[in-house]
């Protein structure tokens, strides 16, 4: 991977390892309040939102060729439950663990004696420079493996009626008649006879009935 370029003290995410020496053995803890940069969690499903306090909790460790970098951040999450689309909150604990090579020492912590061709193998390794972390890439990895794929507001919501939308753990009994569209048809064919008797009783009686009436007057 290649080296961080110009990597800002400033960023609250950037941290300086400068205090351990290169010492192997050397320890530092550290404990930092940042705010969540943009986009930390699942696109779309559930997340940090940018600008809430993430807290972290750091041991620093110097090794042979690098710094192992240990730590814990906790923050609150937010997304929506993908059975009924209620808002949901969850309190977020993400671990992490990361080494951050020196980019001039090999994989016995020997200063190289030439650049060597290591691209194939340097490519998912994570690099200081100048005595300089970045965390972000680390922060983010782990915040997404800890975080729920599909976020539910309760382990047995029932989600939403398929029919109308309602939340059905509003309303348990909540249900609709199903109909057969196969009997629908017969249905419309019984209501004629209906009609007739009630064309009957109202007085509405067929000509030939009034016709019959007349001869016998």
């Amino acid at each position: 991977m290649a080296l961080n370029a110009r990597l800002d003290h400033r960023n609250p995410l950037v941290f300086d390892t400068h205090e351990l020496g290169r010492r192997p053995g050397a320890l530092q803890r550290l404990s930092r309040e940042i705010e969540a940069p943009a986009d930390l969690g699942i696109q779309g499903v559930i997340g940090v939102p940018e600008g809430a306090p993430v807290k972290l909790e750091l041991r620093l460790e110097s090794v042979m060729d690098g710094v192992l970098v240990t730590g814990t951040a906790r923050a609150q999450a937010e997304g929506e439950c993908v059975r009924c689309l209620e808002p949901v909150e969850l309190e977020l604990e993400a671990d992490f663990q990361e080494m951050f090579s020196y980019p001039d020492a090999d994989d016995r912590g020997r200063v190289k004696a030439e650049p060597a061709d290591d691209a194939e193998e340097d490519e998912d390794r994570l690099f200081l420079e100048d005595g300089l972390f970045d965390l972000e890439p680390v922060l983010r990895d782990a915040v997404v493996l800890a975080l729920p794929m599909q976020p539910v507001c309760q382990d047995d919501c029932p989600g939403l009626c398929s029919e109308c939308g309602v939340r059905l753990a509003d309303d348990p009994e909540h249900h609709h008649d199903a109909v057969d569209i196969r009997w629908a048809a017969l249905q419309g064919l019984a209501g004629s006879p209906e009609d007739g008797e009630k064309d009957e009783m109202s007085g509405d009686a067929p000509r030939s009935a009034r016709a019959a009436e007349k001869q016998e007057k």
